[in-house]
């Protein structure tokens, strides 16, 4: 009798388990000056938005990418939703509510210590739904006593309550936003952090630091736009056009004699620096683009896309 040899009775080994893993897209929603862009920064752990405590400064959808464990959040920040004054905020509202139709979560962020909408349709002004998952997250929890906050609890029993400035209640919007995102492979490597340029964000954080350092003069009246970047150079070169409205506005930008231009450009190599890891030239430039906010192909120019809104 013929015996076989020891190899061919060996059994076939199982298959490894097939690892399951959770990713989808994460839009924060909500109305001007939530902590959307917070939020943001907070999830991906790296500042990606610019913030500031003046309403509507986020204008573009931002995208950061949170990989954590087996989920994967491809997180897009929104301008603050508003009823549209002139054709950039249209295009900005086009923009939120776009982010809107592509979420697979919605995360409705809310000021705490503001009235609470009844929900994201009546927020946004909707006709109908959203389709994604809501998580109703109700932030700036630092700045609410105790008693609001349990007057919130009780209306609003299933709302996560956290403080984007803090991490306070961080895990808990995860753990929810984790559990709604629909099984899937990452869509990104889980290395990314973004899927923009990196001169978009240098554009932001100029315009960033002019709304820092002009106060309440032309906020809404600034935009950035990068004419020049030079990969590969050393410095890295970076020619960035700050645009205004009218002479009156540039003559503030650039200030006496040229200092405060000079001021400004300093602070936004500075946090261009620390963002790229190398030595940056920035050469700024100031120059009147008139009515901008108003002119569609003036909007369409500087990277802030279609103005048609659709509800």
């Amino acid at each position: 009798m013929f015996v076989f040899p020891l190899a061919f009775h060996r059994a076939t080994p199982p298959p490894a388990p097939i690892r399951m893993t959770r990713a989808g897209i994460v839009t924060v929603a909500g109305f001007p000056n939530a902590g959307k862009s917070t939020l943001l920064n907070r999830l991906v752990g790296e500042k990606l938005a610019i913030t500031s405590s003046k309403p509507q400064s986020t204008r573009h959808r931002i995208v950061g990418i949170r990989t954590e464990g087996d989920a994967q959040m491809v997180i897009l920040d929104t301008p603050g939703l508003l009823e549209p004054k002139d054709t950039l905020h249209s295009a900005m509202r086009n923009a939120a509510l776009a982010a809107v139709r592509d979420a697979d979560v919605l995360v409705h962020v809310v000021d705490a210590t503001a009235r609470v909408p009844e929900s994201f349709q009546a927020a946004a002004q909707l006709e109908h739904p959203p389709r994604a998952h809501v998580v109703l997250a109700l932030n700036k929890l630092d700045q609410l006593s105790r008693p609001p906050r349990e007057q919130l609890a009780a209306a609003h029993p299933d709302a996560i309550f956290l403080s984007a400035a803090t991490g306070e209640g961080l895990d808990a919007l995860v753990a929810a936003v984790t559990a709604a995102l629909p099984v899937s492979p990452y869509l990104y490597p889980d290395d990314d952090i973004s899927t923009q340029p990196v001169r978009f964000f240098c554009a932001e954080f100029v315009r960033e630091t002019a709304l820092e350092q002009l106060g309440d003069e032309l906020p809404h009246a600034l935009a950035c736009e990068i004419e020049e970047f030079r990969e590969g150079s050393s410095p890295l070169y970076i020619r960035a056009v700050l645009h205004v409205e009218r002479d009156s506005q540039k003559r503030i930008v650039i200030g006496a004699n040229g200092q405060q231009i000079k001021k400004l450009g300093r602070s936004a190599r500075e946090k261009i620096e620390r963002f790229v890891g190398e030595p940056v030239y920035l050469d700024l430039w100031v120059k009147v683009l008139p009515n901008w906010r108003k002119n569609r192909s003036a909007v369409l120019r500087l990277g802030y896309g279609e103005p048609n809104t659709r509800g």
